[in-house]
């Protein structure tokens, strides 16, 4: 790739992750992960963001910053010190050991943490700034816990751009055209769906904060948004924010009229069933998502229960307690706040039941509106099949009153 301009004397440089690494060690990016880091060059030089010693993407910037011919820089600036973008931080004052960092008070102290740098480190806070010269003056904006808690912004006044790390951002790698005007319609539905499993995978859990950040930022001139992961948003920036205040609403619902399905089956006799229930939600109109486990990572299954008003969980009772590949799917749920669901369950058992128990135990403080389960002993009889439909059609209609 290649630097390119953004604006006077600003300028995108970065990565593609394309070696099918799992993002954060666990959510699989089988379409890559941009790392974008930023150059300003005024009377002194800031580069914002970094990138990680992966996939050879310090040897991709450092070649893009050579081609602009900057040979050293006065100011990092970390607005995010989670390792994607600051991995290579002890690599690059080796090479720029006189570079000024800067960052906010907790960024500080995760800089000691991961990396024993305490030497050239100053703390910024909400409303300070930094004039570069060549009319460039940086404002620094506090955005806490979107998603850790040092996290903040920098915006640069007469662009109006604002560079906001991991907020706004998605998965996917970047191709030359980085910027959303220069995209297909097919293309932007690709990055509307990887903002939506990269914002129920990482940012989700702190969706309050996103609204929050949002309000504070909202007196800014935003013409354009540069995030860390994903496309420049220079056309229509205003879309990636009603975007994410969108994503941020369905934590406490109403989400989409919409239901995820995720299932898993031993033997296949809860799979059987599974056909009957999607048959009596399609009765009514409503769009379904099928997802099964453990085939498929959860990455996408929770994308889709992030969105969706319904959930339909189909496990057989296994040793008295849940499947448990469908257990790990719903303590994700957990993790990641999947609130305020209409929940359907389903699922055969062998000699005794118990899932339900264990269901009932662990979901106790998702505020899940469950319907009676659909349960059997081994293969489903004719009159399973027909409650599942009719408990599948139920769901549906409920959902739509919602």
């Amino acid at each position: 790739m290649k630097a390119i301009k953004m604006a006077e004397n600003i300028y995108r440089v970065g990565a593609n992750i394309e070696n099918g690494d799992l993002f954060e060690g666990m959510w699989p990016i089988p379409d890559g992960v941009s790392l974008n880091a930023y150059v300003l060059t005024g009377l002194k030089t800031a580069l914002i963001d970094l990138v990680r010693d992966w996939d050879n993407a310090p040897d991709e910037l450092t070649k893009q910053i050579d081609e602009l011919g900057i040979k050293k820089f006065d100011y990092l600036i970390l607005n995010h010190i989670e390792p994607d973008h600051t991995g290579w931080l002890n690599g690059f004052l080796r090479k720029h050991p006189d570079t000024k960092i800067l960052t906010t008070k907790k960024g500080a102290a995760m800089i000691e943490g991961f990396y024993h740098v305490t030497e050239n480190v100053s703390v910024v806070k909400s409303g300070d700034t930094l004039d570069l010269g060549k009319g460039i003056e940086l404002v620094f904006e506090e955005i806490p816990n979107v998603h850790w808690p040092e996290t903040m912004v920098t915006y640069e006044k007469s662009s109006g751009i604002l560079f906001a790390c991991d907020a706004f951002g998605s998965y996917g790698s970047i191709s030359e055209k980085v910027f959303d005007d220069q995209l297909s319609e097919e293309e932007h539905a690709f990055y509307d769906r990887e903002s939506l499993r990269y914002y129920a995978n990482i940012v989700g859990s702190f969706s309050v904060f996103v609204q929050r950040a949002v309000a504070k930022l909202a007196d800014l001139e935003i013409k354009m948004i540069a995030p860390s992961h994903g496309i420049i948003w220079r056309e229509n920036p205003s879309e990636i924010i009603n975007r994410y205040l969108k994503f941020a609403s369905y934590m406490n619902g109403p989400a989409e009229p919409e239901i995820t399905i995720v299932w898993g089956s031993m033997y296949g006799n809860t799979k059987e069933v599974l056909t009957s229930i999607i048959e009596g939600i399609r009765s009514e109109g409503v769009v379904v998502h099928v997802h099964q486990t453990p085939d498929e990572d959860v990455s996408w299954a929770l994308a889709s229960a992030w969105k969706s008003r319904g959930l339909v969980l189909g496990m057989p009772t296994y040793e008295y307690k849940m499947f448990p590949p469908m257990s790990a799917v719903i303590d994700m749920f957990e993790r990641k706040h999947i609130n305020n669901k209409k929940v359907l369950r389903f699922g055969s058992y062998g000699w005794s039941g118990g899932a339900q128990k264990e269901f009932d135990k662990i979901t106790e403080g998702l505020k899940w509106d469950c319907m009676e389960p659909v349960e059997w002993q081994g293969r489903a009889k004719e009159e399973d099949h027909k409650k599942a439909y009719e408990s599948g059609k139920a769901l549906a209609k409920a959902i739509k009153e919602m």
